[in-house]
């Protein structure tokens, strides 16, 4: 029987930096560190120190899973870049996993997904069994009605909210990649939604190439 797919999934996308190596159904090694910056300079480290963790190395892998957002624009632009290196010279695939499709894997009824976009708003997605029934969009949170279930990856003020641990959120993209697996996939890119806040900082992350 051959060996199950050995997937590593990052994400940078939130305030931190965090990264999984899983294998059919087993979580093999896990680093998560809070940080609203510095991400670019940690990434490989993280992914170098899970992979030893598990007694892997770089050509052991299957594929790449990494989150595309919404969240932090410095943060997706990270990632992405990365996955999009590591495929190139590893030769195997990348699989761009949205958050709020992570966050709402598993859930058995209607769910609307949020990410907090700060500022007292938040990007949301319905599903129902775990599949997107609208797309992403950008509210208030003041505007959102609450007569629904609610399930993220962060605390919000909303009423019938269950949160899932960041560790959840990495296996989720794990899991979903690896369903992928059999059908082509497009190359990661970014999924923002909205325009920045602030102008980008004067040393920018690697352009991402359509």
């Amino acid at each position: 029987m051959p060996p199950k797919p050995l997937i590593l999934a990052f994400d940078t996308a939130a305030a931190h930096c965090a990264a999984v190596l899983f294998q059919g159904d087993t979580v093999l090694s896990t680093a998560i560190e809070p940080m609203s910056k510095g991400q670019a300079e940690q990434l490989f480290p993280i992914l170098d120190r899970v992979l030893a963790e598990a007694g892997k190395d770089w050509p052991d892998l299957t594929a790449i899973a990494v989150g595309i957002g919404p969240g932090n624009f410095t943060g997706i632009r990270i990632s992405v870049a990365a996955a999009r290196g590591l495929a190139l010279s590893l030769k195997i695939p990348a699989i761009g996993i949205s958050r709020l499709e992570a966050i709402a894997y598993g859930t058995k009824a209607k769910q609307v997904s949020v990410v907090d976009a700060r500022q007292n708003r938040m990007y949301h997605q319905h599903f129902d069994a775990g599949l997107p029934q609208t797309d992403v969009a950008l509210s208030e949170i003041a505007d959102v009605p609450t007569d629904q279930s609610f399930v993220s990856d962060a605390p919000i003020e909303l009423p019938r909210l269950t949160q899932i641990t960041p560790e959840r959120l990495l296996q989720n993209m794990a899991i979903l990649a690896s369903q992928r697996l059999e059908s082509a996939q497009p190359r990661p890119a970014p999924l923002y939604v909205r325009a920045p806040d602030a102008a980008l900082p004067s040393e920018q992350p690697p352009l991402i190439l359509p």
